[in-house]
């Protein structure tokens, strides 16, 4: 499968600046791609003003990925503000080539250093969801720091975790170790797309990554506004966990 990763400077709070932003990204590309990935909260950056910028589904953040799914023939995973009735989340969703809604993430845990946690409900399951018979394991940010979520990814033997994030400079370190670890683990390839530039509170530079089942970085990209491909062989986790089993002996006490 080959995958882009849409690295870049979101604009603050600005939801028309960042979709000319990804507008002018994909021009700019050679369209050589079957899913495109971008980093949490794509149009808003990591706000805490959610009843502001919060949309229920048929919204029209929605309808923009959908048209770009339609655009390029292409599956889309991307972050947006969710209201659901009362409730809001910071949500992934999985839109087909068709421009079809096919799945939703909802943030398991909401980063309660600055504040997300008031501004925020925190989703209640994991997600699963199938491109071209890829199994893969949906998560935001600060999520990546509890394995636990990611086990049952591997219980369920998903073919890629995918994390999208708005990760700060000062902890990058943290952001590169813990995506190598999660693919180590659970015998999967994880991408992780983060964003670049500045908002109110914190520098970002990026390293959006592909780490392979053994924890071998394919693809890093640091301080880099771009889409960025990379060709993912499937065979490769089901290869490296025939050799070695190493998740049949998973004990979740």
């Amino acid at each position: 499968m080959k995958i882009g990763l849409i690295q870049y400077d979101q604009a603050w709070e600005s939801k028309k600046k960042n979709q000319r932003k990804i507008e002018t990204l994909l021009e700019k590309s050679n369209k050589d791609f079957s899913l495109l990935i971008f980093p949490e909260m794509t149009l808003t950056g990591f706000t805490m003003k959610s009843h502001e910028f919060a949309e229920d589904l048929n919204g029209p953040s929605r309808d923009f990925f959908c048209n770009l799914s339609v655009k390029y023939n292409t599956e889309i995973l991307a972050g947006m503000i969710e209201k659901d009735n009362d409730d809001i989340f910071n949500s992934m969703l999985h839109i087909n080539k068709s421009g079809e809604l096919v799945s939703k993430y909802r943030k398991i845990h909401p980063f309660s250093f600055s504040g997300e946690d008031k501004n925020y409900r925190k989703g209640n399951k994991t997600i699963i969801t199938n491109i071209d018979n890829w199994k893969i394991g949906l998560s935001i940010c600060y999520d990546l720091r509890f394995p636990e979520l990611f086990r049952q990814y591997a219980k369920q033997r998903v073919d890629l975790i995918v994390t999208i994030a708005n990760w700060p400079t000062s902890r990058i370190s943290h952001w590169r170790t813990l995506l190598k670890a999660r693919a180590i683990e659970n015998q999967c390839f994880v991408t992780g797309v983060n964003r670049v530039g500045t908002d109110l509170s914190n520098d970002y530079n990026g390293f959006s990554s592909i780490i392979n089942p053994l924890g071998e970085e394919l693809l890093v990209i640091e301080n880099q506004e771009g889409l960025f491909l990379y060709d993912v062989p499937l065979k490769e986790t089901a290869e490296i966990r025939e050799k070695l089993p190493f998740l049949n002996d998973i004990t979740l006490i």
